[in-house]
C-alpha cells in the first residue's frame, strides 16, 4: 500500500530509478536545449525544483480540496497547467529582477519551464499514485531533484566534449542525444532495484 511506503524510497524511485529525463523521457527540449553551458543548466535545474515543488503541492491541494469535492476531476489538466503557469511567472520576475545574467542565458528556456512536460507529468503521477500531500512532497522533489542533478551532469560532460576531437558531422545535437543515450542506458541499470 503506497501509505506505508518509505518516504526515502519514494525519493529514490523518482530521483534516480524512475528518473524524469533519462527513464521517461520527459521534459527533453530544455534538457538538450540549455545543457550547452554549466552554469545555466544549474540554474535551470534549481527553477525546476523550485516550479516542481510549488506546483505539484499547490495542484495536489487543488484536486483534493476542489476539483474532487465539486466532482470536477476532468478539469485538472488546465488546473494544473494554471498553477504551473503562475509560478513560472512568479519565478521569471524575481530571476529577471536579482539575476539578470541567468535570465538572458535561459532565453526562450525559462518560460518554456510552464509547458515543459516534466513539471505537468509530476502532478499528474503525485495524483495517479494516491500519494498523501507529504509522499506527494518528497516525489515532487525526487523528480525535480533528478531532472536538477542530470542536467548538470549532462552539461558538465557536454562542456569536455566539446573540447575533444569529435567529427564535424558529430558535433552538436548529434553528439548530444548519443550522449543522453548512453547515459540513459546507465540509468537503465537502477531499474528493478525496488518496486513501490
Amino acid at each position: 500500500m503506497l501509505n506505508e511506503v518509505n518516504p526515502g524510497l519514494i525519493f529514490l524511485s523518482a530521483f534516480i530509478i524512475n528518473n524524469i529525463l533519462l527513464i521517461r523521457f520527459l521534459g527533453l527540449c530544455s534538457f538538450i536545449g540549455i545543457s550547452t553551458n554549466l552554469k545555466s543548466s544549474a540554474g535551470m535545474g534549481i527553477a525546476v525544483v523550485f516550479v516542481t515543488v510549488m506546483a505539484c503541492s499547490i495542484s495536489w491541494a487543488v484536486y483534493r480540496y476542489l476539483l474532487i469535492p465539486f466532482h470536477l476531476e476532468y478539469l485538472r489538466t488546465a488546473a494544473f497547467i494554471l498553477t504551473i503557469a503562475s509560478f513560472v511567472q512568479f519565478e521569471e520576475i524575481i530571476i529577471r529582477k536579482k539575476v539578470p545574467a541567468l535570465y538572458k542565458a535561459f532565453g526562450i528556456y525559462l518560460p518554456l519551464i510552464t509547458t515543459n512536460c516534466a513539471i505537468l507529468a509530476s502532478a499528474f503521477l503525485g495524483i495517479d499514485y494516491r500519494f498523501s500531500f507529504f509522499q506527494n512532497l518528497v516525489f515532487a522533489f525526487g523528480i525535480s531533484s533528478g531532472y536538477c542533478f542530470v542536467i548538470i551532469l549532462f552539461a558538465s560532460i557536454r562542456e569536455r566534449i566539446d573540447t575533444s576531437p569529435v567529427p564535424a558531422s558529430f558535433r552538436g545535437i548529434p553528439i548530444a542525444f548519443i550522449l543522453a543515450g548512453l547515459m540513459s542506458l546507465a540509468f537503465l541499470g537502477f531499474k528493478g532495484l525496488f518496486k513501490l
